[in-house]
């Protein structure tokens, strides 16, 4: 049992199917080990946080499951492609979310020093160029 203070900065969290949550430190080698010692991340999320200062520079779409984006500081519109058109929903506040529905490709446009929260269903993410 880890029953110690951890920073969701450094040490995100892996989520099994059963609830058992798992302390994985972020380093180079994260997503390596994500799919190596989590069969491909099948059931598994992914609890994460990420600061950025610019828009993300690709695309990506989860087939396995919702993801839930919560803003923790700054501002961030996150674009979505939907069938006949894309859709921008901004969240400026902090505390404010955003469910991203499974198989909707998505990226997110920042021009200031932004922090959120992602629960992530892994398996099978993909990604593309912006």
């Amino acid at each position: 049992m880890n029953n110690e203070a951890r920073s969701i900065e450094t040490d995100f969290v892996v989520l099994s199917p059963d609830k058992h949550a798992t302390i994985e430190h972020f380093d180079a080698s994260l997503y390596e080990r994500l799919d190596k010692n989590y069969q491909g991340f099948s059931g598994h999320e992914l609890i994460s946080c990420y600061e950025f200062d610019k828009d993300w520079s690709s695309w990506e779409i989860h087939p396995h499951g919702d993801e839930i984006v919560i803003l923790l500081s700054g501002e961030v519109t996150f674009v979505l492609q939907l069938e006949n058109e894309e859709k921008s929903v901004s969240l400026n506040t902090a505390g404010t979310y955003l469910i991203v529905p499974k198989n909707i490709w998505h990226t997110a446009k920042t021009h200031v020093k932004t922090k959120m929260l992602f629960i992530t269903p892994g398996q099978g993410t993909q990604h593309k160029s912006v």
